[in-house]
């Protein structure tokens, strides 16, 4: 596949009995999971691997200098869900009072959820229904993965920054996921028709690839550490990159929020975490779970197509790091 030529997948439609259809990219196949003990699933959507241009050119309006150079993507396949996740779904993580249902659907992973760590409540209830949880840690939202896993045998984890980006571009090669850039508030919530907070997820319309909400609404965690330079030092086709720092800060949020200018919302711009997220939080150390000044930061899942080995689990989870 040529450089900077878009991604091209076949969609073909199965009709189910009594009506509906599933699209299938490839041989694997778009499906909702379940959360056991709840009426909650989250959609997932199928992403067939590919290669792509990551960062953006010189000529891009917005265009800030740790978005360079480009540089060659390859990613494998995996599922995405289609929105961030919400505070309905989190929530069954905080409170954990239904692990003991068993899973209709049980996958092939075998995870002892009592092992998983359980977090603390929010300092203060920010989340409404069907809005994205906000104001969590990136280890929050990494050990919500980790239950999720436990609670469904299929293995969940925050995208990496590459896959993030190749997911938010759905095949395009422009600033956005769409062309015209004038067309900004049928895709995305930012800081001129957000009304000053956050909104419910997918009211707006999705990119090519059914993804809502990937330019706005909330930032998004991935698993990277920030480095302005990163990009430079990767070789001239990238293999699945993944920049995994042992420090609490800084770490890449994409996507934009409610609260940020278009030019933040585009599939290349890079944002990251600052210790000025918890500057209220009076604990000491301060939550491992929770931000008090990071309304605009929440975050979706990935589950790669292939499952790692147990021995590389620890690569795509984020270890507890007290912060002082």
């Amino acid at each position: 596949m040529r450089a900077g030529v878009p991604v091209v997948i076949t969609l073909t439609a199965l009709t189910f009995v009594g009506g509906g259809t599933l699209a299938v990219r490839n041989g694997f196949e778009d499906y909702n999971e379940i959360i056991p003990g709840t009426d909650l699933e989250i959609e997932m959507k199928a992403i067939e691997g590919g290669t792509f241009l990551a960062g953006s050119p010189d000529s891009e309006a917005g265009r800030r200098p740790d978005e360079g150079p480009l540089h060659e993507v390859r990613v494998d396949g995996f599922w995405m869900s289609t929105m961030e996740i919400t505070w309905d779904e989190f929530e069954f993580f905080l409170y954990r009072n239904r692990d003991d249902v068993v899973h209709p659907r049980p996958g092939e992973i075998e995870l002892d959820v009592d092992g998983v760590s359980g977090a603390t409540m929010p300092y203060v209830n920010f989340n409404k229904p069907g809005h994205p949880v906000v104001n969590v840690t990136q280890y929050a939202a990494s050990v919500f993965c980790e239950w999720l896993t436990a609670r469904t045998g299929r293995f969940y984890r925050l995208p990496t920054e590459a896959e993030w980006e190749y997911a938010s571009r759905a095949g395009t090669n422009t600033p956005y996921s769409f062309d015209d850039p004038s067309a900004i508030d049928e895709y995305a919530w930012y800081a001129e028709n957000s009304n000053g907070t956050f909104n419910r997820g997918g009211m707006k319309e999705p990119n090519p690839w059914g993804l809502y909400d990937m330019h706005g609404n909330v930032a998004e965690w991935v698993l990277d550490s920030y480095d302005p330079e990163y990009y430079a030092g990767l070789p001239s086709v990238a293999e699945n990159p993944l920049n995994r720092g042992e420090d609490l800060y800084p770490h890449v949020v994409r996507g934009g929020s409610w609260m940020d200018d278009p030019d933040v919302l585009r599939s290349a711009a890079r944002t990251y975490s600052d210790p000025s997220w918890k500057k209220r939080d009076p604990q000491f150390p301060k939550s491992l779970w929770w931000h008090t000044d990071a309304l605009h930061v929440g975050f979706r899942i990935v589950r790669p197509v292939q499952t790692p080995p147990e021995s590389e689990w620890e690569r795509f989870r984020l270890p507890p790091i007290n912060d002082y």
